[in-house]
């Protein structure tokens, strides 16, 4: 393994000393060296992996010095746009250097939405004709590879990937912030839940609330054929639920996110309310983190997200950090005037113990569909 200091020691001597991106469980301990030992101006954690890509470029124009991008492969299709519009050769030919954690490696287990992304991570890159390479786990060989990337990026001013496999970063104990607000997620979904009957669907984001979703019912011996589990295609549970909402407007639909999704795909929110859909009832669970991840922040701190929804159309909008209040406040939410949007803020962290839905994706599909469709 390597470790994350030898690697940004290596990246300042070279002229890389600004870094950003959407944080990925397999560049969690390189993330958390950077977020501890870089000014905060020096690591920006953008919406989505494109923003990334567009401010890595902002910052080659005032500095000529090439920033580098961190992400989940399950990211690059946000940036296909601005690498091939933007940073491409035949446009303005900015060069960047890219780590890709490689979620869904072929022949490793892994969660079935990166089973596909594994698999075609390299074919993606070969179309978009990006120089790409697997970057060793032992620091030496690294350090060659790094630096023959540098080297490329010099003489072509190309953008360069780097696709990190599981394991390739030494561990990097991140310090723990203290918890900052009184509720769990997972106390807080059940508390939601108690006040949502058989009739409501449920679509939830992807991560852990779609797992603790999963385990309250699992508890309490109810079905999941009401829960659409959005495992991947992280800011886009919103959308689908305004699909459902739609088309089904005898059935309340809630829609279970979290910050960092919600701020990914933030554009999908005036796109809801001008849709205007009565039966639209949107759960922001809000840590400012991307918790299943390595609970690297996200830009929520700075975000009024009841004004917000306000601003963008959604007919009422709620927040609460305690538990009294959001109890308090559900009746009212459950019969406010729709589309309306409930932040309830709640600390980083889910149990040690926290399982994975059994069926697969499709079967959720199905069952979903089933009961969807019931008469």
């Amino acid at each position: 393994m390597i470790s994350a200091k030898f690697v940004c020691e290596l990246l300042k001597n070279n002229g890389t000393d600004f870094f950003c991106g959407v944080p990925d469980s397999l560049l969690k301990d390189f993330c958390a060296y950077v977020t501890e030992n870089f000014d905060k101006k020096k690591n920006i954690i953008t919406a989505n992996e494109g923003n990334a890509i567009a401010l890595a470029v902002g910052h080659y124009l005032a500095t000529s010095n090439p920033a580098l991008v961190y992400m989940q492969n399950s990211g690059s299709g946000n940036t296909i746009n601005p690498l091939l519009s933007l940073a491409d050769e035949e446009v303005y030919n900015v060069p960047l250097l890219i780590f890709v954690g490689w979620r869904g490696e072929p022949d490793k287990k892994d969660e079935p939405q990166h089973i596909k992304q594994g698999k075609v991570t390299d074919d993606i890159f070969d179309a978009c004709k990006i120089e790409h390479s697997v970057l060793s786990d032992d620091e030496k060989s690294a350090e060659i590879e790094i630096l023959k990337a540098f080297d490329y990026m010099q003489k072509t001013l190309k953008p360069y990937v780097f696709v990190i496999k599981k394991g390739t970063f030494e561990k990097y104990e991140k310090q723990k912030s203290p918890n900052k607000f009184e509720m769990s997620r997972e106390t807080a979904i059940s508390t939601v839940m108690n006040f949502v009957d058989e009739k409501s669907v449920i679509v939830s984001t992807t991560g852990q609330i779609s797992r603790e979703l999963y385990e309250i019912r699992e508890k309490s011996g109810q079905p999941h054929n009401a829960d659409f589990l959005t495992v991947g295609s992280m800011g886009h549970a919103s959308s689908i639920a305004l699909g459902i909402a739609l088309e089904k407007p005898d059935k309340a639909v809630f829609c279970f996110d979290g910050d960092g999704a919600f701020l990914m795909h933030m554009g999908a929110i005036p796109v809801i309310a001008e849709q205007s859909p009565q039966n639209f009832k949107h759960v922001l669970f809000n840590n400012e983190a991307h918790d299943s991840v390595g609970a690297q922040k996200t830009s929520a701190n700075v975000v009024n997200f009841k004004d917000l929804a306000i601003s963008c159309g959604y007919k009422n909008a709620f927040s609460v950090e305690k538990l009294d209040d959001l109890k308090n406040i559900m009746p009212e939410f459950l019969t406010a005037e729709s589309p309306s949007l409930l932040e309830i803020k709640v600390n980083c962290g889910a149990r040690a113990d926290l399982g994975r839905p059994k069926e697969k994706p499709v079967q959720n599909k199905i069952a979903f569909m089933e009961k969807l469709n019931a008469n």
